[in-house]
């Protein structure tokens, strides 16, 4: 026989008063245990032994006291949960107060380390503890009332929900994910409060951008012209930016990190315009906080540092979250089959692209880590009524964001790990275990360039050494030639001192060596007279008995004309025409019997033709080379055709209806093609249904097939026309 759930389970307790004996529920105030949590603190700021020592001592009475808990039965625990103010306010410090991974802070000792590990992993085990409601089969809580108990006590809200994910989802996202589903799946109300939270993440990167001078509060009325005073981050106080700074880092990561271990909350974001309005954000702020990061003078380079890489890690996370709920809310429901209709998903996400193409920074960096090609191409896959114009618009529009930022096409993730759980986490360089900053791709900005020279080349100098003003140029310009003319990596490798051994070996205060061009213009010149007999830039020595000023004095006018040597030099050329004979070159004399068809000149155009003359002159023809074997069968037989009709057609010197002239030529070439065994598609499967209607998969599949191989008539194959031109000898090789 299975056991009572614990909300309907009784216990039988003797009154310490009267000594008699009474039944209770087992969620009862009077069985709580008598024990005080103690909250808990930040670590210690510096490693004095004395505050390390106090930090352990309260560490240690936290983690003894989480053992005792984990220890009590099923009906204790859950008592002692429920009813126990200071449990709930030691979990609640610990959330808000334990440092993040990307936060930064002096080492720990190891003894220290592994005890405020040990107090993260009781932390993590009473949250599962809590959230599951059943144990076994004799403990177990029913489901409904298991979430009226979490939602009526406060023992999870969303606040609480965001702050386990970042600080337990590395390492343990399998478990996470099956917490969270659980609490989401018992008590749907936690769906609402999400719902309504999401306007609050948002107002983070509204007063961010307020503090950055990009955004007024709303209704706040517009400062007169003397009045107004916009802070940029390039001019506010040192502390305001780092607050800034921080504050996005924290914001991006959790919201980040819920999103990875309950990726189904994507649709209420997206109810809220999140994915626009995120960016909008990077697009107008974190360049603004790029520039100023790097061209304030800061007293302290770590600081500088810490700023620069917590920037980093947040334009990581943003591009990561939005490809998470884009993935979430258009391309999973496509791939696993949640809908009959995916039309309405394809199209949303179509409608997300287009309206990315305006923002140019942000479609670089994302296309960069997940490229939107892949995705436009696994949509034609499972779609193949998606339109091509549409897509090929969208892939032109990402391919001109790249072309108009100057950066060089690179995805630094490869394709295998585009996934949204392909967080990279690591030590820097040379703080691999001094710090926990976690080891993220470079974002390439903006300024990155694939050209670099002149103008270019001497804007990437001045980012190095507006930062780091005491370098020679000459060093900077080898720093950008080793890694690939980023200055955003060459300054991260000069704050860590991490740069390659052959950098390390030159001078830092090398100037840049100017190698002098007396002529750049001469040397850069290219015309049709270069490198000729006469060209004196490229040739020391010129024959100047070639080179004369009008008639040379020993040459006559008679022996000038009787030089026919140009002429006969261009024999050989037109007898591979077989149109002048040797005879005519010689004499001179040459005969205009060759088809003036494309001729420039309009010959006879002036003259005063008659009207009958004009008519019966030849009409336009394509000419034989580049007419097709078909094509020139089927001008035979229809100039036979009209041959025998004249001949039987009585003179007739009226216009004759133009129609019937059609329909004639429609005639014969019905007649021509019939006897060819040639016949046209009449099949309505190209033409399809009226517009508006919709196609057919089969209307789609053959409108493809014709754009596809439509290159294989009409004036396409002019290669094959020019290849037997010159087969016959027209165009010398």
């Amino acid at each position: 026989m299975p056991s009572l759930p614990l909300d309907e389970l009784q216990v039988t307790l003797t009154d310490p008063l009267t000594g008699k004996l009474r039944k209770l529920p087992a969620l009862h105030p009077s069985r709580v245990t008598a024990r005080h949590f103690i909250v808990y603190s930040l670590p210690p700021e510096s490693c004095s032994s004395a505050l390390l020592e106090e930090f352990l001592e309260r560490v240690d009475f936290i983690v003894k006291d989480l053992k005792w808990l984990l220890a009590l039965p099923h009906d204790l625990f859950w008592c002692q949960v429920i009813y126990d103010e200071s449990l709930q306010k030691c979990l609640d410090s610990f959330l808000s107060g334990a440092p993040r991974r990307y936060d930064r802070r002096i080492p720990f000792p190891p003894a220290v380390q592994n005890a405020h590990d040990e107090l993260c992993r009781h932390v993590f085990l009473t949250f599962l503890r809590i959230s599951t409601h059943k144990e076994s089969k004799d403990h177990h809580i029913t489901p409904s009332l298991f979430g009226e108990i979490l939602y009526n006590n406060y023992l999870f809200d969303i606040p609480k929900l965001l702050d386990i994910c970042i600080l337990f989802g590395k390492g343990n996202s399998a478990l996470l994910q099956k917490m969270i589903g659980n609490i989401f799946q018992q008590q749907p109300s936690y769906f609402q409060d999400l719902n309504d939270t999401v306007p609050t993440l948002l107002q983070v990167f509204s007063s961010i951008m307020k503090i950055c001078g990009l955004q007024q509060e709303d209704g706040e009325e517009p400062l007169r012209l003397e009045e107004q005073k916009l802070t940029r981050p390039l001019d506010m106080p040192e502390q305001d930016l780092q607050d800034a700074v921080n504050y996005l880092c924290d914001t991006s990561s959790t919201v980040w990190a819920f999103l990875e271990m309950f990726p189904i909350s994507s649709d209420t974001l997206q109810k809220h315009n999140f994915l626009s309005s995120l960016i909008t954000f990077y697009e107008l702020c974190c360049s603004e906080l790029e520039s100023a990061i790097i061209k304030r003078k800061f007293q302290d380079k770590s600081t500088q540092l810490d700023l620069w890489r917590r920037l980093c890690h947040s334009r990581r996370k943003l591009l990561e979250i939005s490809h998470i709920i884009i993935n979430n809310t258009c391309l999973q429901p496509i791939l696993e089959h949640r809908a009959e209709n995916i039309q309405p998903y394809v199209e949303e996400f179509l409608q997300i692209l287009t309206n990315l193409l305006p923002e140019r920074r942000f479609l670089c960096d994302y296309d960069e880590l997940f490229p939107v090609a892949d995705d436009i191409h696994l949509l034609q896959q499972v779609s193949p009524s998606l339109d091509e114009t549409r897509t090929r618009y969208l892939l032109n529009g990402v391919q001109s964001a790249w072309t108009e930022a100057r950066r060089p096409k690179l995805h630094s993730v490869p394709p295998a790990q585009t996934t949204p759980d392909r967080s990279i986490e690591g030590a820097c360089a040379n703080s691999e275990q001094n710090s926990s900053y976690p080891k993220e791709p470079e974002c390439v900005g903006a300024t990155a360039a694939p050209y670099f020279g002149g103008v270019e080349l001497e804007s990437l100098v001045s980012q190095v050494k507006d930062l780091l003003p005491d370098l020679g140029e000459g060093f900077i310009l080898k720093c950008l030639e080793e890694y690939g003319h980023n200055p955003e990596s060459v300054i991260n490798h000069l704050l860590e001192e991490n740069l390659s051994p052959q950098l390390q070996e030159l001078d830092r205060s090398m100037p840049r060596q100017e190698q002098v061009n007396p002529c750049p213009l001469v040397t850069s010149r290219s015309n049709v007279f270069a490198d000729d007999e006469f060209d004196v830039f490229s040739r020391d020595v010129v024959d100047t008995s070639r080179i004369w000023k009008g008639r040379r004095k020993e040459e006559s006018t008679s022996q000038i004309l009787s030089d026919k040597s140009v002429i006969v030099a261009q024999r050989e050329r037109y007898h591979n025409y077989s149109m002048v004979s040797e005879e005519h070159i010689v004499d001179a004399d040459y005969d205009d019997e060759y088809d003036d068809t494309y001729d420039g000149n309009q010959v006879g155009a002036n003259d005063a033709d008659s009207d009958d003359e004009l008519i019966s002159r030849r009409p336009f023809t394509i000419p034989r080379v580049l007419q097709s074997k078909v094509q020139e069968e089927e001008d035979d037989y229809i100039e036979q055709e009209e041959n025998r009709e004249e001949t039987i057609r009585q003179p007739d010197h009226f216009v004759q209806d133009p129609a019937v002239l059609r329909e004639r030529a429609e005639a014969r070439r019905a007649t021509f093609l019939a006897r060819k065994g040639i016949r046209h598609d009449n099949s309505a499967t190209v033409t399809g249904t009226a517009r508006g209607q919709g196609q057919s998969r089969e209307t789609v599949q053959e409108r493809r097939k014709k754009e596809a191989y439509k290159g294989a008539r009409a004036n396409h194959n002019r290669r094959a026309m020019a290849d037997r031109k010159r087969n016959k000898g027209m165009i010398p090789s």
